[in-house]
């Protein structure tokens, strides 16, 4: 689609690179990438591909807009948070905005070992890359895992601080992110945005080393010898390094060298994940798909609290003292805000929406 007549002076400048070239600019054309998360990674990212004329990008976050989103996460605004939209809704729109020859698709949800398969399929082909926006590592864990398998690159990125890191993986080339940490990290040694906060220029270096990996990648792939291994910078202090570990595949990985795939296993209830530094619990349905009808479920709590609605999502605020709200997801997802215990979270879950 990129290369039609009205685009060949939008990318002029781009394809005099000897790195792209029109081959180049055509395979662009032609990629299909899944973005996940779509924060302040993952927003510059999408915005410079975007640009750059990636042709068809899934984005899928499951979060909405917040005024403390926009000191670093690009491609909101004011009016996007006063609306509370999905982030992928507003990111689409402003993307088209940008682009309008891409095609687009915003998906509200959270990423897990229930549809994540599916989110990388387009047409029953796998995506050509997979970029990580996100901020939990369980998410990166379980992206790998399905990477590896199916034979997906994909660019491992992350920032807090003034600090971000960057790893670009192609499954039997590279060496892959459990190749460098084999396990989780024990989630209450990490520092996250929440505790130590992120500079914005930070994010932005950090997600424009990883578009730029995506861009090398989408053209023609990793460099023969094997990856570049995994680049640590801050920017506060203009220090880059690169760590060449795990340039290469490792024999003794459980994931690329044993082919050992635990995170894409589903467990067999419902599972809660605990949102640092916002007071709220997410539960979701495990091995079953969910589809909420938001007005009937409207109907059905409004005895419980006071609800609203909208086209993404619906809130009620319970009749409780303890000031507890929800905001369910027509996929069946609830964040519970007012605590960070999943059991009563769950309790929550199961009372009102069912089991």
């Amino acid at each position: 689609m990129n290369s039609q007549p009205e685009n060949l002076r939008r990318y002029q400048r781009q394809e005099i690179l000897p790195q792209i070239g029109p081959q180049g600019q055509m395979r662009l054309g032609q990629a299909r990438v899944l973005l996940i998360g779509i924060g302040a990674l993952g927003a510059t990212m999408a915005e410079l591909l975007a640009r750059a004329g990636v042709g068809r990008m899934r984005l899928v976050d499951r979060d909405l807009v917040e005024l403390n989103n926009l000191q670093r996460q690009v491609l909101f605004d004011q009016g996007d948070a006063t609306l509370e939209l999905p982030k992928a809704v507003a990111a689409m729109r402003r993307l088209t905005a940008i682009n309008s020859t891409l095609r687009l698709e915003p998906v509200v949800a959270d990423v897990n070992a229930t549809n994540i398969e599916a989110l990388s399929r387009f047409d029953g082909k796998a995506a050509d890359l997979i970029l990580d926006g996100t901020d939990n590592a369980a998410t990166r864990y379980l992206i790998n895992d399905l990477a590896v398998r199916d034979g997906i690159p994909w660019i491992y990125g992350a920032c807090v601080g003034v600090s971000g890191r960057v790893m670009g993986i192609w499954p039997g080339k590279t060496g892959c992110f459990r190749c460098v940490y084999p396990e989780p990290p024990d989630g209450r040694e990490m520092e996250t945005c929440d505790t130590a906060g992120v500079l914005g220029p930070a994010a932005g270096a950090t997600a424009a080393i990883q578009a730029a990996t995506a861009l090398r990648f989408l053209v023609g792939g990793p460099p023969d010898g094997g990856g570049a291994g995994l680049l640590a910078l801050n920017v506060w202090e203009g220090e880059y390094r690169v760590l060449n570990s795990a340039a290469h595949p490792q024999a003794d990985c459980p994931c690329c060298g044993k082919r050992e795939f635990p995170f894409l296993s589903t467990v067999g209830e419902d599972f809660t994940t605990t949102l640092c530094g916002r007071s709220a619990v997410q539960v979701q349905s495990a091995g079953r798909k969910m589809e909420i009808q938001l007005a009937r479920a409207a109907e059905r709590l409004r005895p419980a609290g006071l609800v609203r609605t909208n086209a993404y999502f619906l809130r009620c605020r319970l009749n409780d003292p303890a000031g507890i709200e929800l905001t369910l997801f027509p996929d069946g997802r609830l964040l519970v805000h007012g605590t960070d215990d999943p059991l009563r979270a769950k309790s929550i879950y199961a009372r009102f929406i069912g089991t």
